[in-house]
């Protein structure tokens, strides 16, 4: 089984997909793909379809669901060449059936991905590696692997399914990992030299996150680097007018030291920011 979520939901097995269009079996089956191999409890599908006021038929209509997810991947076992569980759920022997795939374990089902692929899980390694790779200095390496982790990004997570709490909360913790993954990207590529390349990119990130104050930072430094001073310190001046507006807050000590730096530098000091501790430093 092949599992998609960072973008639009795409589900297929053996290559045939068993992406409902009606909206809650597509929350279900969003639910058990992110988590797949792993048991999701009913209460929680519960409350991914129906917050905190189910009816009272809902493991009833939870379970209808479950088996319209089973016909769809029946009908792909079949089309790719496997026999889907029949009417008594019996197959030849060693060939996958639905209930094989979307299994019902105790107080919950389990989506059996049989090895297949999957986009978190590979995003998760990719960026673990990166992760690993900047620690150890190997900054080509870490800008190489982050790149490609972040590449399995199509859109937002989950992007064409209508969440509900469960989903809306898994959105945000994705969301946050590919931040953290775009953030340290953009920091091995400023250790390597690529502020001029990255400025495009920043410009575009600065003004979709008003409020996020290392890749404010990273702007900063990378238009100082490429001579470009005063527009540096205009992101500041830009970035602390929206904090204090919309939280009441002034930019955080590392930021000011930052623009404190820049502001002494000549032009030939470097100036360089230690985002792998949290900290904006200068040093010359």
């Amino acid at each position: 089984m092949d599992i998609e979520v960072l973008g639009t939901l795409a589900v297929r097995e053996h290559g045939v997909s068993v992406t409902p269009t009606a909206p809650k079996p597509r929350q279900v089956l969003a639910l058990l793909a992110l988590h797949a191999d792993q048991v999701v409890p009913v209460s929680a599908l519960i409350e991914e379809l129906w917050a905190g006021a189910p009816p009272r038929s809902a493991r009833t209509t939870l379970q209808t669901y479950v088996l319209q997810l089973r016909a769809l991947i029946a009908t792909a076992l079949e089309q790719g060449g496997a026999d889907g569980d029949g009417e008594g759920g019996t197959a030849p022997a060693g060939r996958r059936t639905a209930k094989d795939v979307l299994v019902t374990l105790p107080g919950g089902y389990l989506l059996n991905s049989g090895g297949g692929t999957s986009d978190v899980r590979e995003f998760d390694r990719l960026a673990g590696m990166g992760y690993r790779a900047m620690d150890a200095g190997d900054f080509p390496g870490a800008a190489r692997l982050l790149r490609e982790a972040l590449s399995l990004w199509s859109g937002p997570a989950f992007a064409d399914v209508h969440g509900g709490i469960q989903l809306d909360m898994e959105t945000r913790r994705l969301e946050e990992t590919r931040l953290c993954a775009l953030d340290q990207r953009i920091e091995a590529d400023l250790r390597i030299g690529r502020h001029r390349e990255l400025l495009a990119e920043l410009t575009v990130l600065a003004s979709r996150y008003r409020t996020h104050e290392n890749l404010h930072g990273q702007f900063m430094l990378a238009l100082h680097r490429s001579g470009r001073r005063g527009e540096a310190l205009d992101v500041y001046q830009r970035l602390r007018a929206t904090l204090v507006r919309e939280l009441g807050l002034e930019p955080s000590a590392a930021l000011r030291r930052l623009q404190r730096s820049i502001l002494m530098a000549s032009p030939e000091t470097p100036v360089v920011a230690d985002t792998s501790s949290e900290r904006l430093v200068r040093v010359g």
